[in-house]
């Protein structure tokens, strides 16, 4: 029995000062939600066509067990350093790391990964394995990342979201909203629209066409896009950023100053492959903040 807790924030602790980072920084979400924390250690035995020569697979077994014990002991000590009082569950637990994270997604209410890591969850968040995540989990994915490889993330600065008018964007406003108000910061909808492009399709005549008239435009859709949002949240402040250009780059930029960027799991347009090939990895590995990923069905999840 893996004692799963319905509604906690779950938290992939391998070991590294990157899964104690995201550990600390997801014991500051459940105490702002009014949820537990469950931290959980995922390892594998390794395939090898030769006899281990350590010991038996037993032997490498209850060896990958104690260090999974004592990178738990060591993450949730972190966590109650910073946080004392606050419930705190442990799991270490030998399977696959996507198929492991995705049944503790079906009951978690958020769950928390670094940027880096050792053990179990190595190469994480590279290529298929960080898609396979995202694209069967069952709750918003937050990857943690500071401004260098070492710091802590931030904890200033408004919750910026990309918007471009796609249901996985709703869900995304929707997450940033919520999560805009429990920090008490501000939100910032960024929106990037290209001269060439027009919800993901080619312009007939891109040249032919006024880029001002067209920023105008793409204003006036995000603007009905977040005008539901700040009905239901009239006291949070909501800045708009609409940008011609790469979503990446904006994205990026506007984050040197944010504390949490969210995004949906596809969209149209500029946010077209948010998670798929280059533009996901390059706002995985450069973001100076932890990234969100919502997909549509966490839309209203935590309001």
């Amino acid at each position: 029995m893996h004692g799963f807790t319905d509604g906690a924030v779950v938290a992939g602790i391998d070991g590294s000062p990157s899964a104690v980072h995201a550990a600390v920084w997801a014991g500051t979400e459940a105490r702002r939600r009014g949820r537990p924390l469950r931290l959980v250690q995922i390892y594998t035995l390794p395939r090898v066509n030769t006899p281990i020569a350590v010991g038996s697979p037993d032997q490498v077994r209850a060896g990958l067990a104690e260090r999974a014990e004592e990178w738990l002991a060591e993450a949730k000590a972190a966590v109650l350093a910073e946080h004392p009082g606050l419930e705190i569950t442990t799991a270490a637990r030998e399977w696959s790391p996507v198929t492991a994270l995705t049944q503790e997604s079906q009951h978690a209410e958020l769950v928390v990964l670094g940027s880096r890591g050792l053990g179990g969850f190595t190469g994480l968040l590279v290529g298929s394995t960080a898609v396979s995540v995202v694209a069967h989990a069952h709750c918003p994915i937050v990857v943690v990342r500071g401004r260098t490889p070492h710091d802590p993330p931030p904890a200033t600065g408004p919750v910026l979201v990309g918007a471009d008018g796609s249901p996985d964007s709703d869900a995304a406003l929707a997450f940033a909203c919520e999560e805009a108000r429990l920090r008490g910061t501000g939100l910032v909808a960024v929106h990037t629209w290209s001269d060439v492009l027009a919800d993901g399709m080619l312009r007939p005549h891109p040249l032919e066409e006024n880029p001002a008239e067209i920023a105008v435009a793409e204003r006036a859709k995000l603007a009905e896009q977040v005008v539901g949002w700040q009905l239901k949240y009239p006291d949070l402040a909501i800045e708009f950023e609409v940008t011609r250009g790469r979503p990446v780059r904006t994205l990026l930029e506007r984050g040197e100053h944010a504390q949490l960027i969210v995004v949906g799991s596809r969209g149209r347009g500029g946010f077209t492959g948010m998670l798929l090939g280059s533009t996901s990895q390059a706002l995985i590995a450069h973001s100076p903040c932890p990234v969100a990923v919502v997909r549509p069905q966490q839309a209203g999840s935590g309001s």
